[in-house]
């Protein structure tokens, strides 16, 4: 079964730099996003969601300071995502900088990538609250995030392919409207936007104690749609 990987923003000037660790994350299950710089970065932010994005902080024309703010205090879909920065100033008041302005976590240049994978996951767990919620639950239904599991009153609820990964992209991103486009993107496979009403429908059905009238994957008229779990 085809899942929806999580997707990561690298915005690194170095090019060398930006194509080893994009290399690096792909090879440990991670599906990558790069950007040469902020203004390249932000042209992506405005077509794709982001779990977690990876900013340089000494960039021509915006730094990655100034990018986190950006993000802190732009659209809703942004708000929330986790920021790691990376730099080669490693004094305390330059983490100090970063971190006030939103950043998540900080690292400094030179660094082992396994050091930088540990810090990702470590964020992701903070982020997605894995942790702590590992259910979702619908009214009857009750969605198991860690093995993409659909169950009412215990007994399993069978779905498709395309079905199972955006239950999991809605669950990862619960509470936050997504398009039509973020869905196609995220799903990684062959989903076009046009069809994903007809997806909708149907996971409906199967989550929705009325799917005429939806109560936890619900249309936000205009832009697209919004799991809202009970808890």
């Amino acid at each position: 079964m085809k899942m929806a990987k999580t997707h990561i923003l690298l915005v690194d000037d170095d090019e060398r730099l930006r194509d080893l660790l994009r290399k690096f994350l792909v090879d440990n299950g991670f599906f990558v996003s790069t950007a040469r710089e902020a203004l390249h970065a932000r042209e992506l932010m405005s077509i794709f969601i982001f779990d977690l994005m990876i900013l340089d902080v000494m960039m021509p024309e915006e730094d990655g300071f100034s990018l986190t703010e950006y993000i802190r205090n732009g659209p809703m879909r942004l708000k929330d995502t986790p920021i790691l920065l990376l730099t080669a100033m490693g004094e305390t008041e330059d983490r100090i900088s970063g971190l006030s302005r939103g950043a998540d976590d900080y690292l400094s240049k030179p660094f082992d990538p396994r050091e930088l994978l540990l810090r990702i996951r470590a964020i992701l767990r903070r982020s997605q609250g894995l942790s702590t919620v590992t259910t979702l639950s619908l009214g009857q239904v009750n969605y198991d995030i860690e093995f993409n599991r659909l169950e009412r009153q215990g007994a399993p609820i069978s779905l498709t392919t395309v079905e199972s990964s955006l239950l999991k992209i809605f669950a990862r991103h619960r509470g936050k409207t997504l398009t039509r486009e973020d869905l196609a993107t995220e799903y990684e496979g062959d989903l076009n936007p046009r069809t994903v009403d007809v997806q909708i429908t149907r996971l409906r059905k199967k989550i929705e104690d009325d799917p005429k009238i939806p109560r936890y994957l619900q249309t936000v008229r205009g832009k697209g749609y919004v799991l809202i779990p009970d808890a």
